[in-house]
């Protein structure tokens, strides 16, 4: 014969009891777990958008189709800094090539900055790949290890030599020592005083063996020592000739830049 068990016996409170720990337990559980490790700005998955901004010559932000923007740090390469000769101009030809147009974004990883480092792909041509082709960026020697990181050295050689590009001077300096010397705040990465030749700047820079023009950055004109602008407030640029003036993409002050 079965005995029916009361609503107030032991064996029931105890079981009301386990219940309640147990719901408890379950809730700390779920509302502890961990969020997940990239926020919705970033992701490791293969995606496809539309790029609606370039910030340099390595660095562009898509629009993806659920509408997030994502910054997007170009792998592989390194292009010079914004305020580096040729900066602008390689952040103009990577935009060239992708603003605007439906991009895909094949990831590799997630930067200390939470950028999403990856490929960059329009219409299956690797847009990475291309800037070291025409000489706007180094093969990223610090970062760049995959097996086709020798092929772009290559072609980072045959752009060299060339002399395309940012290759148009004959040692530009690698955005990673520019960083490393405005860092530890020795030069702040700006080019070393080179001797102008004889008659290629106004007459008094002639006088002076350590004379380097200063390109405003702004209007992209570029200043010689007797320009009464070659310290302006935005001629935050030095360059070391005319040839490398030129390659960065500034023009010469009509009056004091022969």
């Amino acid at each position: 014969m079965k005995i029916p068990i009361s609503s107030n016996s032991p064996s029931s409170n105890t079981f009301r009891l386990f219940s309640f720990y147990l719901a408890i337990i379950l809730s700390f559980i779920i509302t502890s777990s961990p969020s997940p490790a990239y926020s919705s700005s970033t992701t490791t998955d293969t995606f496809t958008g539309q790029c609606v901004d370039v910030a340099d010559g390595d660095t562009i932000t898509v629009q993806s189709q659920t509408n997030e923007k994502i910054k997007i740090r170009l792998a592989g390469i390194d292009s010079p800094e914004g305020v580096q000769a040729h900066g602008e101009k390689s952040k103009q030809y990577l935009s060239s090539l992708v603003y605007g147009k439906r991009v895909r974004i094949e990831p590799e990883t997630i930067d200390k900055y939470g950028r999403t480092v990856g490929m960059v792909l329009v219409n299956g041509s690797n847009i990475n790949e291309q800037i070291v082709v025409n000489g706007h960026a180094w093969v990223f020697r610090k970062y760049c290890v995959a097996d086709y990181c020798k092929d772009w050295l290559k072609l980072e050689e045959k752009a060299r030599k060339a002399r395309i590009g940012l290759w148009v001077e004959n040692n530009p300096q690698p955005p990673w020592d520019w960083r490393a010397e405005k860092k530890n705040g020795s030069s702040g990465g700006n080019v070393v005083p080179a001797v102008i030749p004889a008659g290629s700047v106004g007459s008094s820079s002639t006088t002076s063996a350590t004379a380097v023009y200063h390109g405003n950055t702004r209007s992209h004109v570029f200043h010689g020592p007797s320009c009464k602008d070659y310290n302006c407030k935005n001629c935050t640029v030095i360059l070391g000739s005319v040839n490398e003036a030129v390659g960065a993409g500034y023009r010469k002050h009509s009056r004091c830049v022969d």
